[in-house]
Parts: structure tokens; C-alpha cells; sequence
């Protein structure tokens, strides 16, 4: 130990220059990330939905007349649906905020985060 601290203290490491790299991309920004993830939020709801809904679809046909089974088939169906309503209708209301206040909150425009420091 002595001695590599004393042979350091002796030579210093010359300093090294680098040239900049070159990624081929920009790193998004925090805005950009959540954007992103709220919008695949959605695209990912409404394919549930609709994967929700061919469940359904599929259990209707093959309960073979069963009054029960249909039963449940048919609340699947409907659960899918409202589901898919409920996304259009949200997408529809942040989508109309936004335009109306001129707000990014991730839907129409990208998501814009108060400045507290100019």
C-alpha cells in the first residue's frame, strides 16, 4: 500500500483526452418517457379489451346452450365493452382538456411539467 501510494504521489496519471461518441441516437427526456408510457397504457387497455372481448366470444360459442355459461359469457361481453367505452370516452375528455387549456398531458400533445426554475 505504502509503496503504490508513494509511486502515485511521484507520477500522476497524465490526463487523457477523449473524443466525443456518437450514439446514433438521443436519449429522451423525462416528459418524453412518460408520454410514451401513458399512450401505451392505453394502446395496452383497449387490447385487453378486445382480447376480453373475443374471451367472451369464445365462451358464448362454445357453452353449448348452457343457460349459465352463457350468462357468463354474455357479462364478459358486456364488461368488455364498457371497458372499451370507458377508454374512448377518457381518451375523448383529456384529448378535448387539452385542446380547450393548451395542456400536454400526454394524449394529443406531449406532457409539459411545470418549470419552478427559470
Amino acid at each position: 500500500m505504502i509503496i503504490l501510494s508513494t509511486l502515485l504521489a511521484d507520477n500522476p496519471l497524465p490526463n487523457i483526452a477523449s473524443a466525443p461518441v456518437a450514439l446514433g441516437f438521443t436519449i429522451p427526456s423525462f416528459s418524453d418517457v412518460m408520454t410514451f408510457a401513458i399512450r401505451f397504457f392505453f394502446i395496452v387497455a383497449g387490447l385487453i379489451a378486445l382480447l376480453y372481448l373475443l374471451l367472451g366470444a369464445m365462451a358464448w360459442i362454445t357453452s353449448g346452450g348452457n343457460k349459465e355459461n352463457v350468462d357468463k359469457a354474455r357479462e364478459k361481453i358486456q364488461a368488455a365493452i364498457i371497458g372499451i367505452i370507458l377508454i374512448f370516452a377518457v381518451l375523448a375528455i383529456v384529448g378535448l382538456i387539452e385542446k380547450i387549456f393548451n395542456l400536454g398531458l400526454g394524449i394529443t400533445q406531449p406532457i409539459q411539467f411545470p418549470q419552478l426554475i427559470h
